[in-house]
């Protein structure tokens, strides 16, 4: 039997302490929830916040994580550039990175595309996201499409052509955005997943779980040769 996959899951944690809605919704913070439902499919499972002593990524946490799921919002310039250094060497050497929401502006995701990661927005809307690669083991057990009430995003979203592109969603006011994005980075797999807004209750959503549980699966490390750099001698030696 495998041992299970180790995931961090790391949120601000500061608008539930401060807007009554968010604290209604996610009364122990959007991390405790997200948290909840990954012990359930039976990941091993640690939160960590902004406010932590190394925004709770010490070195120790970061090198037993598998999959680290980001949540952010209002506190990206808060992030210390010396973790977010840490967590890139992590990705680039195989660790997951499942992005959430309004993480697409994190330091760490705008780190990782190298681009702005800016879009347009509208709060109040409904949304409709399509599963667009069925058969993608992260849309395992989704319909061809479910709805949520949520904040839009909107095209053009300023991210590099995803290796793969999962989920597409569709709003009120005829907005499109790419809400599931794949990539590669070093050895080490990325998912951006647009839903999230703080006040609403989207985390609690049955196909919201499922996918971030079928990302975390999916961004897992796995396998892969050792990777060599630098200077080196022929592999051959011809006379």
């Amino acid at each position: 039997m495998s041992d299970p996959i180790r995931v961090t899951v790391w949120n601000e944690f500061r608008h539930e302490k401060t807007h009554p809605r968010v604290k209604e919704i996610y009364p122990d913070g959007i991390h405790n929830v997200i948290a909840g439902f990954l012990k359930q499919q039976g990941f091993e499972v640690r939160t960590a916040t902004l406010d932590e002593p190394d925004h709770g990524l010490d070195d120790n946490k970061l090198d037993s994580t598998d999959v680290l799921i980001w949540w952010g919002h209002m506190a990206h310039h808060e992030v210390s550039d010396h973790i977010v250094d840490k967590v890139q060497q992590r990705v680039l050497n195989g660790m997951g990175l499942i992005v959430l929401h309004s993480g697409h502006f994190s330091k760490i995701f705008r780190r990782m595309m190298g681009t702005s990661c800016d879009l347009k927005w509208r709060d109040d809307d409904y949304e409709r996201i399509w599963v667009v690669s069925p058969g993608h083991p992260i849309v395992e057990g989704v319909d061809q499409y479910f709805e949520l009430p949520e904040e839009m995003y909107g095209e053009p979203f300023d991210i590099p052509q995803p290796d793969e592109l999962v989920l597409i969603s569709w709003f009120r006011g005829g907005e499109v955005f790419r809400s599931g994005c794949c990539y590669t980075r070093g050895a080490g797999r990325i998912f951006y997943f647009r839903p999230g807004h703080e006040t609403l209750p989207t985390y609690h959503n049955e196909n919201v779980q499922k996918i971030i549980s079928n990302a975390v699966r999916w961004a897992a490390p796995r396998f892969t040769p050792v990777r060599v750099f630098g200077n080196t001698q022929p592999v051959e030696k011809r006379a």
